[in-house]
Protein backbone atom coordinates (compact mmCIF):
# COMPACT_ATOMS: atom_id res chain seq x y z
CA UNK A 1 0.00 0.00 0.00
CA UNK A 2 2.86 2.13 0.97
CA UNK A 3 4.58 1.88 -1.83
CA UNK A 4 1.68 2.01 -4.47
CA UNK A 5 1.22 5.56 -2.78
CA UNK A 6 5.08 6.60 -3.24
CA UNK A 7 4.46 5.44 -6.69
CA UNK A 8 1.37 7.54 -7.53
CA UNK A 9 3.12 10.58 -5.64
CA UNK A 10 6.37 10.39 -7.68
CA UNK A 11 3.81 10.25 -10.90
CA UNK A 12 2.02 13.30 -9.58
CA UNK A 13 5.45 15.14 -9.56
CA UNK A 14 7.04 14.30 -12.41
CA UNK A 15 3.88 15.77 -14.15
CA UNK A 16 3.97 18.43 -12.54
CA UNK A 17 7.77 18.90 -13.32
CA UNK A 18 7.24 17.83 -17.04
CA UNK A 19 4.31 20.80 -17.14
CA UNK A 20 6.23 23.40 -15.38
CA UNK A 21 9.12 22.58 -18.04
CA UNK A 22 7.13 22.96 -20.89
CA UNK A 23 5.99 26.31 -19.62
CA UNK A 24 8.96 27.79 -19.25
CA UNK A 25 10.01 26.40 -23.06
CA UNK A 26 6.90 27.73 -24.31
CA UNK A 27 6.95 30.99 -22.50
CA UNK A 28 10.52 31.03 -23.93
CA UNK A 29 9.43 31.29 -27.57
CA UNK A 30 6.67 33.12 -27.16
CA UNK A 31 8.76 36.53 -25.31
CA UNK A 32 11.35 35.61 -28.64
CA UNK A 33 8.44 35.81 -31.16
CA UNK A 34 5.95 38.65 -29.47
CA UNK A 35 5.94 42.17 -31.41
CA UNK A 36 8.55 44.64 -30.13
CA UNK A 37 7.12 47.12 -27.23
CA UNK A 38 6.62 51.50 -28.59
CA UNK A 39 10.08 52.11 -27.13
CA UNK A 40 12.08 48.73 -29.11
CA UNK A 41 10.09 50.08 -31.93
CA UNK A 42 11.75 53.56 -31.90
CA UNK A 43 15.25 52.65 -30.92
CA UNK A 44 15.27 50.94 -34.54
CA UNK A 45 16.58 52.88 -37.01
CA UNK A 46 13.53 53.63 -39.48
CA UNK A 47 13.85 53.92 -43.15
CA UNK A 48 14.01 57.40 -44.68
CA UNK A 49 10.53 57.20 -45.92
CA UNK A 50 9.09 56.09 -42.45
CA UNK A 51 10.49 58.99 -40.55
CA UNK A 52 7.55 61.49 -40.75
CA UNK A 53 5.28 58.61 -39.83
CA UNK A 54 6.96 57.98 -36.48
CA UNK A 55 6.76 61.11 -35.08
CA UNK A 56 3.45 60.21 -32.64
CA UNK A 57 5.39 56.63 -32.15
CA UNK A 58 8.31 58.95 -30.58
CA UNK A 59 5.88 61.41 -28.54
CA UNK A 60 3.83 58.56 -26.79
CA UNK A 61 7.19 56.86 -26.22
CA UNK A 62 8.37 59.76 -24.77
CA UNK A 63 5.28 60.11 -22.57
CA UNK A 64 5.06 57.04 -20.96
CA UNK A 65 8.59 57.20 -19.92
CA UNK A 66 8.23 60.87 -18.48
CA UNK A 67 10.70 62.87 -20.61
CA UNK A 68 10.12 65.34 -23.17
CA UNK A 69 9.14 64.58 -26.45
CA UNK A 70 11.92 64.23 -28.98
CA UNK A 71 11.16 66.88 -31.81
CA UNK A 72 10.03 66.07 -34.94
CA UNK A 73 11.90 64.86 -37.79
CA UNK A 74 11.28 68.70 -40.17
CA UNK A 75 8.87 68.17 -42.94
CA UNK A 76 10.98 67.11 -46.50
CA UNK A 77 10.20 69.78 -48.69
CA UNK A 78 8.53 68.67 -52.14
CA UNK A 79 10.11 69.27 -55.15
CA UNK A 80 9.83 72.57 -56.68
CA UNK A 81 8.20 73.10 -60.09
CA UNK A 82 10.29 73.97 -63.09
CA UNK A 83 10.99 77.15 -63.37
CA UNK A 84 10.89 78.98 -66.95
CA UNK A 85 14.89 80.69 -66.62
CA UNK A 86 14.71 84.32 -67.59
CA UNK A 87 17.03 85.96 -69.93
CA UNK A 88 20.42 87.55 -68.43
CA UNK A 89 20.50 90.74 -70.68
CA UNK A 90 24.44 90.99 -71.58
CA UNK A 91 24.16 93.96 -71.71
CA UNK A 92 25.07 96.16 -69.28
CA UNK A 93 23.41 99.92 -70.85
CA UNK A 94 20.99 98.13 -72.92
CA UNK A 95 17.99 99.62 -73.65
CA UNK A 96 15.62 96.72 -72.23
CA UNK A 97 12.14 96.68 -71.51
CA UNK A 98 10.39 99.52 -68.86
CA UNK A 99 7.38 97.60 -67.62
CA UNK A 100 5.46 94.93 -69.16
CA UNK A 101 1.84 95.60 -68.97
CA UNK A 102 -1.17 93.02 -69.64
CA UNK A 103 -3.73 93.46 -71.44
CA UNK A 104 -7.60 92.08 -70.89
CA UNK A 105 -8.77 91.57 -74.30
CA UNK A 106 -12.28 91.04 -73.83
CA UNK A 107 -14.70 92.66 -75.54
CA UNK A 108 -12.39 93.91 -78.06
CA UNK A 109 -10.34 96.95 -77.40
CA UNK A 110 -8.49 98.86 -79.81
CA UNK A 111 -5.29 100.28 -79.36
CA UNK A 112 -3.51 103.42 -81.32
CA UNK A 113 -4.74 106.63 -81.51
CA UNK A 114 -4.85 106.80 -85.49
CA UNK A 115 -7.93 104.74 -84.98
CA UNK A 116 -8.91 103.65 -81.90
CA UNK A 117 -8.98 106.86 -78.71
CA UNK A 118 -10.14 104.63 -75.54
CA UNK A 119 -7.25 103.90 -74.46
CA UNK A 120 -4.41 106.03 -73.11
CA UNK A 121 -2.25 103.88 -71.38
CA UNK A 122 1.33 105.13 -72.22
CA UNK A 123 3.16 107.17 -70.10
CA UNK A 124 5.22 110.62 -71.49
CA UNK A 125 8.58 109.16 -73.21
CA UNK A 126 7.17 105.41 -73.43
CA UNK A 127 7.16 103.80 -76.73
CA UNK A 128 5.66 99.79 -77.99
CA UNK A 129 7.81 98.83 -81.09
CA UNK A 130 5.66 96.74 -82.98
CA UNK A 131 6.36 94.87 -86.15
CA UNK A 132 4.25 93.51 -89.11
CA UNK A 133 4.48 90.52 -92.35
CA UNK A 134 6.76 88.20 -90.94
CA UNK A 135 7.94 85.30 -90.62
CA UNK A 136 10.73 86.39 -93.12
CA UNK A 137 14.32 85.17 -93.65
CA UNK A 138 17.24 86.71 -93.34
CA UNK A 139 14.69 90.10 -92.20
CA UNK A 140 13.18 88.66 -89.37
CA UNK A 141 16.42 87.40 -87.97
CA UNK A 142 17.89 90.85 -88.47
CA UNK A 143 15.20 92.73 -86.48
CA UNK A 144 15.59 89.84 -83.77
CA UNK A 145 19.58 90.28 -83.22
CA UNK A 146 18.87 93.73 -83.10
CA UNK A 147 16.25 93.81 -79.99
CA UNK A 148 18.40 91.17 -78.58
CA UNK A 149 21.27 93.15 -78.35
CA UNK A 150 19.35 95.85 -76.64
CA UNK A 151 17.38 93.35 -74.60
CA UNK A 152 13.95 94.69 -75.30
CA UNK A 153 10.85 93.29 -76.55
CA UNK A 154 8.77 93.47 -79.29
CA UNK A 155 5.37 92.70 -80.61
CA UNK A 156 5.23 90.61 -84.51
CA UNK A 157 1.89 90.56 -86.26
CA UNK A 158 2.61 87.73 -88.59
CA UNK A 159 1.12 86.49 -91.85
CA UNK A 160 -0.58 83.41 -91.58
CA UNK A 161 0.94 81.92 -95.19
CA UNK A 162 4.64 83.61 -93.60
CA UNK A 163 4.05 81.33 -90.61
CA UNK A 164 3.58 78.28 -92.58
CA UNK A 165 6.12 78.88 -94.37
CA UNK A 166 8.74 79.89 -91.77
CA UNK A 167 7.82 78.17 -88.57
CA UNK A 168 11.18 77.60 -87.65
CA UNK A 169 11.38 81.78 -87.57
CA UNK A 170 8.33 82.46 -85.66
CA UNK A 171 9.33 80.00 -82.81
CA UNK A 172 12.23 81.99 -82.67
CA UNK A 173 10.34 85.30 -82.07
CA UNK A 174 8.40 83.55 -78.87
CA UNK A 175 11.68 81.84 -77.36
CA UNK A 176 12.95 85.33 -77.37
CA UNK A 177 10.29 86.21 -75.14
CA UNK A 178 8.20 88.72 -77.59
CA UNK A 179 3.84 88.69 -78.13
CA UNK A 180 2.88 87.25 -81.17
CA UNK A 181 -0.59 87.83 -82.50
CA UNK A 182 -1.97 87.69 -86.12
CA UNK A 183 -2.43 89.69 -89.45
CA UNK A 184 -4.55 87.70 -91.37
CA UNK A 185 -3.65 84.77 -93.95
CA UNK A 186 -2.79 86.41 -96.78
CA UNK A 187 -2.32 89.90 -96.11
CA UNK A 188 -5.59 90.83 -97.75
CA UNK A 189 -7.83 94.21 -97.88
CA UNK A 190 -10.39 93.27 -95.99
CA UNK A 191 -12.48 96.24 -96.58
CA UNK A 192 -12.16 95.23 -100.44
CA UNK A 193 -14.50 95.94 -102.89
CA UNK A 194 -14.86 92.11 -103.39
CA UNK A 195 -14.00 90.63 -100.14
CA UNK A 196 -17.36 89.55 -98.55
CA UNK A 197 -17.85 89.03 -95.02
CA UNK A 198 -17.22 85.33 -94.78
CA UNK A 199 -14.13 85.96 -96.81
CA UNK A 200 -13.27 88.24 -94.31
CA UNK A 201 -13.95 86.46 -91.55
CA UNK A 202 -12.39 83.14 -92.95
CA UNK A 203 -9.17 85.44 -93.57
CA UNK A 204 -9.12 86.19 -89.90
CA UNK A 205 -9.66 83.01 -88.51
CA UNK A 206 -7.32 81.17 -90.92
CA UNK A 207 -4.91 83.06 -90.59
CA UNK A 208 -4.90 83.01 -86.23
CA UNK A 209 -4.73 79.04 -86.91
CA UNK A 210 -1.75 79.26 -89.36
CA UNK A 211 -0.21 81.12 -86.97
CA UNK A 212 -0.83 78.34 -84.26
CA UNK A 213 0.05 75.64 -86.39
CA UNK A 214 3.94 77.44 -86.80
CA UNK A 215 4.07 78.23 -83.28
CA UNK A 216 2.38 75.00 -82.18
CA UNK A 217 0.70 76.70 -79.28
CA UNK A 218 -2.04 79.33 -79.01
CA UNK A 219 -0.83 83.19 -80.20
CA UNK A 220 -2.13 86.29 -78.37
CA UNK A 221 -5.69 87.53 -79.15
CA UNK A 222 -4.12 89.97 -81.32
CA UNK A 223 -4.93 91.47 -84.87
CA UNK A 224 -3.66 94.16 -86.89
CA UNK A 225 -5.66 94.73 -90.09
CA UNK A 226 -3.52 94.82 -93.29
CA UNK A 227 -3.27 98.48 -94.37
CA UNK A 228 -4.91 99.35 -90.96
CA UNK A 229 -7.94 98.99 -93.18
CA UNK A 230 -10.71 98.00 -90.47
CA UNK A 231 -13.68 96.49 -91.73
CA UNK A 232 -16.91 97.10 -89.39
CA UNK A 233 -18.08 93.75 -89.64
CA UNK A 234 -14.99 92.16 -88.33
CA UNK A 235 -14.34 94.85 -85.74
CA UNK A 236 -18.08 93.72 -84.20
CA UNK A 237 -16.70 90.41 -84.95
CA UNK A 238 -13.40 91.07 -82.79
CA UNK A 239 -15.61 91.83 -79.64
CA UNK A 240 -17.40 88.58 -79.79
CA UNK A 241 -13.84 86.80 -80.07
CA UNK A 242 -12.17 89.15 -77.63
CA UNK A 243 -9.47 90.14 -79.85
CA UNK A 244 -7.97 93.02 -78.98
CA UNK A 245 -7.27 95.41 -82.12
CA UNK A 246 -4.25 97.56 -83.03
CA UNK A 247 -3.62 100.83 -84.96
CA UNK A 248 -0.40 102.71 -84.28
CA UNK A 249 0.88 106.00 -83.43
CA UNK A 250 3.95 106.69 -85.52
CA UNK A 251 4.38 104.66 -89.03
CA UNK A 252 7.70 104.04 -89.90
CA UNK A 253 6.89 104.01 -93.71
CA UNK A 254 9.50 101.11 -93.96
CA UNK A 255 7.26 99.82 -96.98
CA UNK A 256 7.51 102.98 -99.15
CA UNK A 257 9.13 102.48 -102.05
CA UNK A 258 12.67 104.00 -101.79
CA UNK A 259 12.59 103.43 -98.26
CA UNK A 260 16.09 103.40 -96.41
CA UNK A 261 17.57 102.60 -93.01
CA UNK A 262 17.82 106.72 -92.67
CA UNK A 263 14.84 107.77 -93.82
CA UNK A 264 13.03 105.15 -91.41
CA UNK A 265 14.80 106.36 -88.62
CA UNK A 266 13.51 109.75 -89.32
CA UNK A 267 10.75 109.02 -89.67
CA UNK A 268 10.30 107.87 -86.92
CA UNK A 269 11.92 109.80 -84.67
CA UNK A 270 10.33 113.41 -85.84
CA UNK A 271 6.86 111.86 -85.20
CA UNK A 272 7.73 110.37 -81.90
CA UNK A 273 9.83 113.72 -80.76
CA UNK A 274 6.65 115.55 -81.90
CA UNK A 275 4.21 112.86 -79.89
CA UNK A 276 6.39 112.32 -77.32
CA UNK A 277 5.30 108.70 -77.12
CA UNK A 278 3.56 105.89 -79.07
CA UNK A 279 3.22 102.37 -80.23
CA UNK A 280 5.52 102.62 -83.60
CA UNK A 281 4.58 100.48 -86.85
CA UNK A 282 7.46 98.57 -88.34
CA UNK A 283 7.91 95.34 -90.56
CA UNK A 284 9.93 92.71 -90.04
CA UNK A 285 9.62 91.78 -93.62
CA UNK A 286 11.35 94.93 -95.22
CA UNK A 287 15.21 94.18 -95.44
CA UNK A 288 15.96 97.96 -94.58
CA UNK A 289 13.98 97.74 -91.55
CA UNK A 290 16.45 95.11 -89.95
CA UNK A 291 19.30 97.38 -90.86
CA UNK A 292 17.46 100.60 -88.81
CA UNK A 293 16.68 98.75 -86.39
CA UNK A 294 20.39 99.19 -83.95
CA UNK A 295 20.38 102.61 -85.19
CA UNK A 296 16.74 103.72 -84.18
CA UNK A 297 16.92 101.56 -80.90
CA UNK A 298 20.60 103.33 -79.96
CA UNK A 299 18.52 107.04 -80.84
CA UNK A 300 15.39 105.57 -78.75
CA UNK A 301 17.71 104.74 -75.95
CA UNK A 302 19.80 108.44 -76.39
CA UNK A 303 16.39 110.38 -76.28
CA UNK A 304 15.47 108.97 -72.82
CA UNK A 305 12.91 106.84 -74.48
CA UNK A 306 11.56 103.53 -72.39
CA UNK A 307 9.96 100.55 -74.25
CA UNK A 308 6.85 99.29 -72.90
CA UNK A 309 6.06 95.01 -73.31
CA UNK A 310 2.56 94.20 -74.54
CA UNK A 311 1.22 90.80 -73.39
CA UNK A 312 -2.44 89.33 -73.36
CA UNK A 313 -3.83 88.05 -70.17
CA UNK A 314 -5.08 84.90 -71.66
CA UNK A 315 -4.25 83.53 -75.38
CA UNK A 316 -6.20 83.44 -78.74
CA UNK A 317 -8.46 79.91 -79.19
CA UNK A 318 -8.87 79.08 -82.89
CA UNK A 319 -11.59 77.23 -83.80
CA UNK A 320 -11.20 73.77 -84.75
CA UNK A 321 -12.85 73.64 -88.53
CA UNK A 322 -10.17 75.99 -89.85
CA UNK A 323 -7.23 74.38 -87.85
CA UNK A 324 -8.40 71.18 -89.75
CA UNK A 325 -9.15 73.12 -92.99
CA UNK A 326 -5.80 74.67 -92.90
CA UNK A 327 -3.81 70.88 -92.02
CA UNK A 328 -5.57 69.59 -94.90
CA UNK A 329 -4.51 72.30 -96.84
CA UNK A 330 -0.86 72.00 -96.05
CA UNK A 331 -1.49 67.94 -96.44
CA UNK A 332 -0.40 67.49 -92.76
CA UNK A 333 -1.33 64.51 -90.90
CA UNK A 334 -3.43 65.35 -88.06
CA UNK A 335 -2.10 63.88 -85.85
CA UNK A 336 1.30 61.46 -85.07
CA UNK A 337 1.40 59.29 -81.65
CA UNK A 338 5.23 58.75 -83.03
CA UNK A 339 7.91 60.60 -81.16
CA UNK A 340 10.26 62.67 -82.82
CA UNK A 341 13.08 60.06 -82.25
CA UNK A 342 11.45 57.50 -83.95
CA UNK A 343 10.70 59.33 -87.03
CA UNK A 344 14.16 61.52 -87.14
CA UNK A 345 17.23 60.11 -85.67
CA UNK A 346 21.12 61.26 -86.07
CA UNK A 347 23.16 58.96 -88.00
CA UNK A 348 26.36 60.78 -88.40
CA UNK A 349 27.53 64.62 -87.00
Amino acid sequence: MRNALGLMLASVLAAVVIAAGGWFYYSSRADQAAPKTMAARTADPLPAPAKLAAKDDVETTAALAGKPAAPAPAPVPAPAMPVQQKQVCANPNALGVSRVVEIDTTGGPGFGFDHFKQFDFLTDKEVVLTFDDGPWPVNTPAVLKALADECTKGLFFSVGKHATYHPEILRQVLAQGHTIGAHTWSHVNLNGKKMTEQQALDEVEKGFSAVKFALGTNPAPFFRFPQLQHNPAIVTYFGTRNVAMFSTDIDSFDFRKGATPDKIISNVMTKLDKLGKGIILMHDFQKHTGEAMPALLARLKAGGYKIVQMKAKTTFQTLPEYDEALLKELKVPTSSARPIGSVVQTVSQ
